[in-house]
């Protein structure tokens, strides 16, 4: 009887750190993509952030040098330039690549194809184990008669 509460005391314990591990990591790039929603002045407001814009250079990596000397590069690795109608500026923004978000996604469906093959297999151990369990409780009372 013991140890049928350690393997479910285990089987929590795993459960709860890989529950964390995959909350914390989802977290963690909900956090990074959503950036500061504080209150901007008009100065600091992108143009294209208020009014109608043109993208004029379609999203394209960071190159090293634009990485370490632009912050629109910082939160994906990738900018775009665009045209501001009203102000006719310029600017660059970051942008999400079609290529990242197709190797995110993957990632994401490896992961939980990981995972379902590890619940699978504890779901299989544990099932043995309670049989096992059960045809030994069936064998004891079978003796006892």
């Amino acid at each position: 009887m013991e140890s049928d509460c350690r393997i479910c005391a285990r089987a929590l314990v795993i459960y709860t750190l890989l529950f964390g591990w995959m909350s914390i990591r989802v977290l963690g790039a909900a956090v990074s993509t959503k950036g500061n929603s504080s209150v901007m002045d008009a100065e600091t407001t992108a143009c294209w952030q208020v009014e109608e814009f043109v993208v004029s250079t379609e999203c394209t990596q960071c190159s090293d040098f634009q990485a370490k000397t632009r912050s629109e590069c910082s939160p994906t690795g990738y900018v775009e330039m665009v045209i501001c109608t009203k102000s006719n500026k310029d600017e660059y923004r970051s942008c999400r690549s079609a290529m990242m978000e197709e190797r995110l996604f993957w990632r994401f469906e490896g992961s939980m194809l990981g995972l379902t093959v590890l619940f699978a297999l504890l779901v299989v151990s544990r099932q043995r184990a309670l049989d096992r369990l059960a045809s030994e409780k069936v064998r004891k009372q079978i003796e006892s008669i």
